[in-house]
Order: C-alpha cells, then sequence, then structure tokens
C-alpha cells in the first residue's frame, strides 16, 4: 500500500465519528492528494522537457559530425583526383632537371 493512501486512512479514521468532523478531515487528503498530483505533474513536465532538449542536442551532433565526415570524404576525393597528375608533374620537372644536370657535367 502507498504511504500516502495509509496517511489518508489514519486522517479518515483519527477524525472521529461526527459528521461535522469528517468534512475538514476529509479535506486535508484532498488538500494533500492535490499537492502531490501538482508536484507529479510539474516533475512530468521537466522531465519530459529535459529528454527533448537531450533529443535536440543529440540530432544536432549528429548532423555536425555527418556534415564534417562528408567534408572530410570530399577533401580527400579532391586530393585523390589531384595527386596523380601534380605527381606525374614533378616526376617530369625532376626528370628535366636531371636531364639538365647530367647534360651540364657531360659537356
Amino acid at each position: 500500500m502507498p504511504l500516502w493512501v495509509f496517511f489518508l486512512m489514519v486522517l479518515a479514521l483519527s477524525g472521529g465519528c461526527h459528521s461535522s468532523s469528517h468534512s475538514p478531515t476529509l479535506r486535508k487528503p484532498r488538500y494533500a492528494d492535490a499537492i502531490f498530483t501538482n508536484s507529479y505533474r510539474k516533475v512530468l513536465g521537466q522531465l519530459s522537457a529535459r529528454k527533448l532538449l537531450q533529443d535536440i542536442m543529440s540530432r544536432q551532433q549528429t548532423e555536425r559530425n555527418q556534415e564534417q565526415g562528408a567534408k572530410v570524404w570530399l577533401g580527400r576525393q579532391v586530393d585523390s583526383m589531384w595527386e596523380d597528375p601534380k605527381q606525374m608533374a614533378l616526376e617530369s620537372i625532376l626528370a628535366a632537371m636531371s636531364q639538365k644536370l647530367s647534360r651540364n657535367s657531360q659537356g
């Protein structure tokens, strides 16, 4: 049995047998019940708001991670696309320089 039910029963039984004394006694449990219900609703509302904020923040973080991953992937694709021509150009420059050096050393 929940504690608040026990509390209500004790208040109701301790009020006496007169009908005039039942009215104030019944008001106290109703008032206590209303306080409990309002507090409980407030806590549930706060928990719902917290969960909603956490979900929103989680989605934003996921989107940021996906955007960053896409940028990194795109950067790698661009790098690999330009890497081969750059490497071939560098090799041809080095080959031309080595030919010049060999001609200068020979003649």
